[in-house]
């Protein structure tokens, strides 16, 4: 499985960043791939303990919603609703410059695959997790969006 935690993963992830670019149209969702930058750099600020999340997790969502999204090898689907904290159109992080974003989300990568980096925060959907659930959810959620947008 696939994972920030591995070297090899971090890397296809950074080559497969150099493949969106501002124009870049989605496959579905309304984010234009500016916004999916900053977003993906939000998400990484909400594992790292930089950005506050509101937690809406039900029973259901912390345990066989949370085991089938880290751990069944298939994509994540289309349409999964955004917390509005990292919705770039609501409470997330404006998208400024697009080299600088871009570069920042590399930064912020590299940060939360960093051993120890992780905040225990809980997850906003999944709940607590481990450093090891976060750096795989951390590689899913940045795979889902690049496939969003064809990279």
């Amino acid at each position: 499985m696939k994972t920030l935690a591995r070297n090899r993963d971090r890397t296809e992830i950074r080559q497969r960043l150099k493949d969106v670019r501002p124009e870049s149209v989605g496959r579905w969702g309304r984010m234009s791939a500016h916004q999916m930058v900053c977003h993906l750099s939000d998400s990484f600020r909400m594992q790292t303990g930089r950005k506050p999340v509101r937690h809406a997790p039900s029973l259901v969502e912390r345990t066989i919603v949370k085991w089938l999204s880290l751990y069944l090898p298939l994509p994540w689907p289309a349409g999964i609703p955004t917390r509005p904290e990292i919705d770039q159109e609501r409470e997330g992080t404006k998208p400024v410059d697009f080299a600088a974003d871009l570069a920042e989300l590399e930064a912020l990568l590299d940060l939360a695959a960093r051993p120890g980096a992780f905040h225990p925060q809980a997850h906003p959907t999944f709940g607590r997790m481990s450093e090891a659930a976060w750096l795989r959810w951390g590689y899913l959620h940045v795979d889902h969006h690049l496939r969003q947008f064809g990279a």
